[in-house]
């Protein structure tokens, strides 16, 4: 297991430097961010980003996202054009030692959160989600910005391309993903790189669109698209697991060779489709961590692992769910648990 840290280049409030005082922290996972999806990153970008990592002592071998264009999704004309751009920042990234690309097939919106700053008894704040609000919003007419909410969209912009999926079944975007992962995984397995694909969050439809990747029986039919060790997953347990419908560790069990990128983050159940991010002990929301690690350990696991979204806790301020403090007490308390079961095994 290697444990590394969410880290968004130079404009994030959380430093290099300060990463690296987190204990037994090895890299970073980053990105690209200031070039446009369906593009070519430029390998002067990618090699800076490396170079930065490593002038702090930390490795770059992790990349979150690299975005899979809509026109891909929706199968178009265009499709194949973006497809080809995919392979190569593949090629380019594996050619500069990236071993793990993390991406999702989620249509339009990537995780959608009603509430920043849920209010928990202890005084600090956080995520959550709550159905009704979120069905009481129109996309094309709310002024309320959400995680997820892509703003580079214009309203005509927007309102287009939710015409255009208002065409698409969950079948098409199968079919749609399937083209996508028999170009892209012989091209990651040539540059010795894994695709982990992210579940949906929440793991169900938004606004009526289709979402695919969101509970054991999907992943299980996603796996077989490409039967490859490359085509793999990144195992979220806060988005799989916002649902009780969801059973996590015997997925982790069953799909656990596969997994190659860990997301461990708590979450409590408010109702069948509500619930609030929370500190990351078991004890703190309702998931049991120690039962994750146990199934990733005793499952083969030997990936990549980050602290996912963290609180706001003693008065810190910057990017909701990417503050330092929270998320460096999910990464100990992580370590601690792979420490335990990994002697005790």
């Amino acid at each position: 297991m290697k444990l590394t840290f969410r880290w968004y280049g130079d404009s994030d409030p959380v430093t290099l430097s300060h990463i690296r005082q987190i204990p037994t922290m090895t890299g970073i996972v980053s990105a690209v961010y200031d070039t446009p999806v369906g593009t070519v990153w430029s390998e002067e970008s990618i090699t800076q980003l490396k170079n930065k990592a490593e002038a702090n002592g930390l490795e770059f071998e992790v990349v979150e996202s690299v975005p899979v264009h809509e026109d891909i999704k929706l199968g178009n004309e265009n499709a194949a054009k973006y497809i080809d751009i995919y392979c190569e920042n593949i090629r380019r990234l594996g050619k500069a030692g990236v071993k793990c690309i993390c991406y999702n097939f989620m249509p339009v919106f990537d995780w959608l959160r009603s509430e920043l700053e849920f209010k928990h008894e202890d005084g600090s704040n956080g995520l959550a989600y709550v159905d009704e609000t979120v069905l009481s919003l129109n996309p094309l007419t709310s002024e309320l910005s959400l995680p997820g909410w892509d703003e580079s969209y214009t309203k005509e912009g927007l309102r287009a391309l939710l015409n255009e999926y208002s065409k698409l079944t969950e079948e098409d975007l199968w079919d749609n993903l399937k083209a996508f992962l028999e170009k892209v995984i012989p091209v990651a397995e040539e540059c010795g790189v894994n695709l982990a694909i992210h579940p949906d969050d929440p793991p169900w439809g938004i606004f009526g669109l289709p979402r695919i990747i969101t509970g054991k029986e999907n992943l299980e039919r996603f796996l077989k698209l490409v039967d490859s060790p490359a085509n793999g997953l990144t195992f979220c347990t806060g988005s799989l697991g916002c649902t009780s419908k969801n059973d996590i560790v015997d997925m982790i069990r069953t799909f656990g060779k596969r997994i190659h990128f860990a997301h461990l983050r708590n979450v409590k159940w408010d109702g069948e489709r509500d619930f609030h991010e929370t500190a990351h002990p078991s004890s703190c929301g309702s998931l049991d961590m120690l039962e994750i690690v146990k199934a990733l350990v005793e499952s083969g696991f030997d990936g990549y692992v980050r602290p996912d979204h963290g609180r706001m806790i003693w008065g810190e301020t910057g990017r909701y769910g990417y503050g330092l403090y929270d998320r460096a007490l999910g990464a100990t308390y992580i370590a601690g648990l792979f420490e335990a079961v990994e002697k005790l095994k």
